[in-house]
């Protein structure tokens, strides 16, 4: 049995990929993961020995751009042709052979069409209920998408939205943090999250600077664009409220804000082992860093950027474990009193509790679901 799992996105699309990969493999399956060539996806892939298959572009070099919709404005036309130059050719190869076909992420220009092509089981995963929303700018695609379906001899699609996200998609998150209200006639398999265990010891330098003193404060923006200046706004409220702070450089390569031993700076870590030595965590709201925080039990606070993070942010506050600050920009009034919020004992207390309700079992479930569907021939 062969399966590919593919994605074009960020880490948060590519690491639970490699942990559905590393469950279907325990169960017999020969699996491939089709991805961007990112030094830090190969290196992942190649840590968990999972035979990796490179679109032509990393995602560094398709996310250059303005972090935040607002300021991204573009041809409609253009951006799904782009996404398709660099996808469809890479994935419609990789798919030869294969029983079925696992996507997710800018994939969902391309991945129906190589399905239908080859006659395989196809699913869609998304990591965030809203990502299965109706959004305005989904008619715009219809024209590109069928432009490209016409120049490989199949008929143009009707319903962008079963095409985009199949009849059956897959909603892989936990069902506490990302509670799910299916509209009549929607059907969507939900699996929980697909989580990659990481061994990764952290190095000497972080737990020394870690035993140093009472536990840091963790900053972060993962893949997003955040300029220096704003993170040291950041900087400068975690150490008014007195805790020593943890920066992750990112892909924007963030810096300190000066030479102060209270700042330590960390690159690509084990965050489930970090985040057990952090007072809280402050992030962006990636799917995957919400997610590790209230697996670990820990406070967090989102300043959500672009996407899904929103929702993410929205969903922390109203479970208590943390707080969210409005707009993608740090503010230190407002990151003060967020802090203040994450720092008392009753959000500690609910955060703690949050640890034991995260489900473990994502991938697992979702494997089962992709034997499901080859045994049944399942279309897309």
């Amino acid at each position: 049995m062969r399966v590919l799992l593919a994605t074009y996105g960020s880490r948060g699309d590519v690491e639970p990929m490699v942990a559905l990969a590393v469950q279907l493999r325990t169960m017999g399956a020969q699996v491939s993961v089709c991805a961007p060539p990112d030094e830090e996806f190969k290196n992942l892939l190649a840590r968990f020995d999972v035979p990796l298959v490179t679109f032509s572009k990393t995602w560094r070099s398709r996310s250059e751009g303005s972090s935040t919709a607002e300021d991204q404005i573009f041809s409609v036309d253009d951006h799904v042709a782009s996404y398709i130059a660099v996808t469809y050719d890479t994935l419609a190869v990789a798919a030869e052979g294969c029983d079925m076909l696992v996507a997710s992420g800018m994939l969902h220009f391309t991945a129906r069409s190589v399905a239908e092509l080859l006659g395989i089981p196809h699913r869609f995963a998304v990591f965030c209920p809203t990502l299965l929303n109706a959004q305005p700018w989904h008619g715009l695609v219809v024209a590109p998408i069928n432009a490209h379906r016409a120049s490989i001899g199949l008929l143009p699609m009707d319903n962008v939205h079963e095409f985009m996200f199949t009849g059956r998609p897959w909603l892989a998150a936990d069902p506490t943090l990302a509670p799910l209200q299916a509209k009549a006639g929607q059907a969507i398999d939900r699996t929980g999250a697909w989580l990659l265990e990481d061994e990764r010891p952290l190095s000497t330098e972080l737990m020394r600077f870690l035993d140093a003193g009472p536990p840091p404060v963790y900053l972060g923006f993962g893949s997003m664009r955040v300029l220096n200046k704003d993170a040291r706004v950041a900087i400068e409220a975690i150490r008014a409220q007195g805790f020593r702070v943890l920066l992750a450089s990112g892909w924007s390569g963030l810096t300190p804000m000066d030479d102060q031993d209270d700042c330590f700076v960390v690159g690509e870590v084990n965050q489930q082992a970090l985040f057990c030595r952090v007072a809280a965590v402050v992030h962006h709201g990636g799917a995957g860093t919400t997610t590790t925080a209230a697996r670990t039990g820990t406070p967090q606070i989102v300043i959500p950027q672009t996407a899904d993070q929103p929702y993410w942010a929205d969903r922390v506050a109203e479970l208590g474990i943390g707080a969210a600050q409005d707009g993608p920009l740090p503010n230190l009034v407002s990151l003060s009193k967020a802090l203040e919020i994450v720092l008392h004992p009753d959000t500690r207390a609910r955060a703690a509790a949050m640890a034991d309700a995260v489900r473990t079992d994502g991938s697992a479930a979702a494997a089962e679901l992709v034997f499901d569907a080859i045994s049944q021939k399942q279309p897309s």
